[in-house]
């Protein structure tokens, strides 16, 4: 199946909205030209047709009803359901309590991290996929499989490593029976953040890897980006050496074997730079 630039799709919702009669012929001849000519059509703004279609968005923004804003439900945040002082053991039965955000309601259990309390390395993820959901532990689904074939490769030993995520419950909207994973909201990752703070207060890590762009977010700030800073390491509050890299389900999401095997790769190369410094 042909793939068209998101800015089409964008143009393409707008211009729907305008109340031309026309205004289909003109997307379905964007379209057209986009599949059999070029994909990089939108980007000569002197096109007749592509002037034509920008117009037509300009009117459907202007005829389309104000957007209310969509308040996020309110979060009261894990803190108060932490308790001081506690072993790994404990914060594990501690979290099965928490309501610190509107994901617990959903979801099936806390899915609270993995592994040695002294492990060298702590692999933090987004949050449980639908198995882990299910489960009770992290990456032990289509992820996990992608995660621990990586590690293997590169020398690093599964159960030597303490895996986690940013956020502890599963965040998914409901599609007849499936259930579609939904990239946690700033606030549920907030409410959350607790936890994860209290597993790397414990850990101290020799190493700490943030696997895609939500964890990398939870430990570097809002301002990382992880395509252009993965594969460094950085000194963190909780580690000396702190390093990003792909999401494992990032591999999944190729849209052929190519992709997925440069996205792997990427993967691979980055945790083998975790193997060297171990």
């Amino acid at each position: 199946m042909a793939r068209v630039p998101r800015q089409f799709l964008d143009l393409a919702r707008q211009a729907a909205a305008a109340s031309e009669p026309g205004r289909w012929h003109a997307l379905y001849t964007v379209l057209f030209r986009l599949v059999h000519e070029s994909r990089e059509l939108l980007a000569n703004a002197r096109d007749p047709d592509v002037r034509r279609l920008a117009a037509l968005a300009a009117r459907g923004r202007r005829a389309a009803p104000p957007v209310e804003p969509i308040s996020e439900p309110p979060t009261t945040g894990a803190e108060s359901f932490v308790p001081p002082g506690a072993t790994l053991d404990e914060l594990r039965a501690a979290g099965a309590r928490c309501q610190g955000c509107e994901l617990h309601r959903h979801a099936t259990q806390m899915v609270f991290g993995r592994g040695p309390a002294d492990a060298r390395i702590v692999l933090v993820g987004e949050q449980p996929g639908d198995r882990e959901d299910l489960e009770g532990a992290p990456f032990v689904g289509p992820a996990g499989e992608v995660l621990d074939r990586a590690l293997a490769e590169v020398g690093i030993e599964r159960q030597r490593v303490y895996v986690t995520n940013a956020v502890k419950h599963f965040s998914f909207v409901q599609r007849g029976k499936r259930r579609i994973h939904q990239t946690p909201r700033a606030s549920e990752l907030a409410a959350c953040r607790p936890w994860l703070e209290a597993e790397l207060e414990l850990i101290r890590p020799a190493i700490l890897g943030a696997l895609g762009a939500t964890a990398a977010r939870a430990i570097f700030g809002p301002g990382f980006r992880l395509l252009r800073q993965r594969g460094q390491f950085i000194a963190t509050r909780w580690s000396p050496r702190t390093i990003a890299t792909l999401h494992p389900s990032a591999v999944l999401r190729g849209q052929d074997e190519a992709e997925q095997a440069r996205l792997y790769a990427m993967l691979r190369d980055d945790l083998r730079l975790v193997a060297a410094a171990q």
